[in-house]
């Protein structure tokens, strides 16, 4: 149970002080953005109040004026042992680097998501992803080992034999994200792997909002034989940032031992109860943010009241539906403001679904929305070949029209095609394309 909303803010000014004495004129970047403000920061609301927002353009610029890594760094180069990478979905892509002791402040973060979600040392937990530049869960798996849990590797292998992997080692628990949770679930049918014997209880995924998103969290139950999800939200650049509550559906808590956190307008900067998260790490001295603007659109959970204790005892901050969409990837159809999280939803609860693509159209007056979708059902048998009937395309395109139009108000056309022809992902889904 996390302390009372007093005592959670005096912990914050402490660390908040603490790091801005500990960068003030050895972080290049820092010295220079905070200059002529006092550091010896008097109260939260005046560092809200005079501390200027920080910007990923402010980021990626520093980074092209001092290549390779920035001048957002408070120690020389040999202090620093990590080196993660933004996977560049939203722009360029941006170089970390983290000493031990901010390694270990994150794993610390991590070992809170998982102990929220029910993980325990006893648990064996598969990590379905290929080790890249990314941060995600290269934290997670230092602490799994950290906690006294079995980390498995899943790395270099095809979607079948991660499954055998699974099923082989008894894993418990599966950390992976939405997309690619469901992608592993649909592979066990399409070998006919025996799912009902796997051991997997948890689904611990990040890296997309599908976790906090009902439908998309019952598809993936589903596919697990009845296994509970689990979500959590991060950033390469931030760290591990929530965990999912233990009580309540489709919320996030912000760790408020680990960061500041502050919902704003995204246009006026103005405190809000639904808008863009803002986030101050708090012990990641060797490559800090302070009043990071993430992107990611949020809704306090409630009224917005930060005294409010949740039902699961903790006084962090409950965001209410996780994250709910990026600033940058809302689109306006005809007036209504479109959200990926938004689509996701409707098309997730459309029974015979197996994958979608999203294309929006900017080159006619008006932005215009198709979706596309890869049937996962209703397969007909003819001899040795599998077809999908098309009056059984027609239907499922009608369904979906009228589940888009009833929800949005807009007539979004729907194409059915060819199983296989999307793409399937394991990191982040790209799902959304422009042309």
């Amino acid at each position: 149970m996390s302390a009372d909303r007093s005592a959670i803010e005096r912990d914050q000014l402490a660390k908040l002080r603490a790091l801005l004495k500990e960068i003030a004129g050895h972080n290049a970047f820092y010295t220079e953005k905070l200059r002529g403000l006092d550091i010896d920061i008097p109260s939260l609301d005046w560092f809200r109040a005079n501390v200027p927002f920080t910007f990923k353009r402010e980021l990626i610029d520093d980074e092209q004026a001092h290549p390779p890594f920035g001048s957002n760094l408070t120690y020389p180069i040999a202090h620093y042992t990590r080196f993660s990478q933004t996977n560049g979905t939203t722009g360029q892509p941006l170089r970390w680097l983290d000493t031990p002791e901010s390694w270990d402040w994150m794993c610390g973060n991590w070992m809170q998501v998982f102990r929220a979600g029910g993980v325990t040392a006893s648990d064996r937990i598969f990590f379905a992803f290929s080790f890249g530049p990314f941060l995600g869960f290269w934290v997670a798996f230092d602490a799994a080992a950290r906690m006294g849990a079995l980390a498995i590797p899943g790395g270099g292998m095809r979607s079948a034999a991660r499954l055998r992997a699974m099923l082989d080692c008894e894993a418990t628990v599966l950390c992976c994200t939405p997309t690619y949770a469901i992608r592993l679930g649909e592979t066990g049918a399409e070998e006919g792997i025996d799912m009902s014997a796997s051991k997997i209880r948890r689904v611990v995924v990040a890296g997309e909002p599908g976790g906090s998103i009902r439908a998309t969290a019952a598809r993936i139950e589903s596919l697990w034989r009845g296994a509970s999800v689990v979500d959590h939200h991060g950033m390469t650049e931030v760290g591990p940032v929530s965990y999912g509550c233990p009580k309540r559906e489709r919320v996030l808590h912000v760790i408020e031992s680990s960061y500041i956190a502050e919902v704003i307008d995204p246009v006026s900067g103005a405190a809000a109860v639904r808008g863009e998260l803002v986030l101050t790490n708090l012990g990641r001295a060797g490559s800090p943010l302070i009043r990071y603007r993430t992107g990611d659109i949020v809704e306090r959970s409630g009224q917005g009241s930060l005294e409010d204790q949740c039902e699961c005892g903790a006084f962090d901050l409950a965001l209410e539906g996780g994250i709910l969409a990026r600033t940058d990837d809302m689109v306006v159809v005809r007036g209504v403001n479109l959200y990926p999280s938004a689509i996701e939803e409707i098309l997730r609860g459309c029974e015979g679904i197996a994958e979608y693509r999203v294309e929006i159209r900017t080159d006619r007056a008006l932005t215009e929305l198709s979706v596309f979708v890869e049937p996962g059902g209703d397969i007909l048998n003819d001899g040795d070949e599998a077809l999908v009937h098309p009056s059984l395309d027609d239907a499922l395109a009608h369904r979906l029209e009228l589940a888009l139009r009833n929800a949005l108000g807009l007539r979004v056309p729907v194409v059915v095609v060819e199983r296989g022809s999307l793409p399937r992902f394991e990191m982040k889904a790209q799902r959304w394309v422009r042309v």
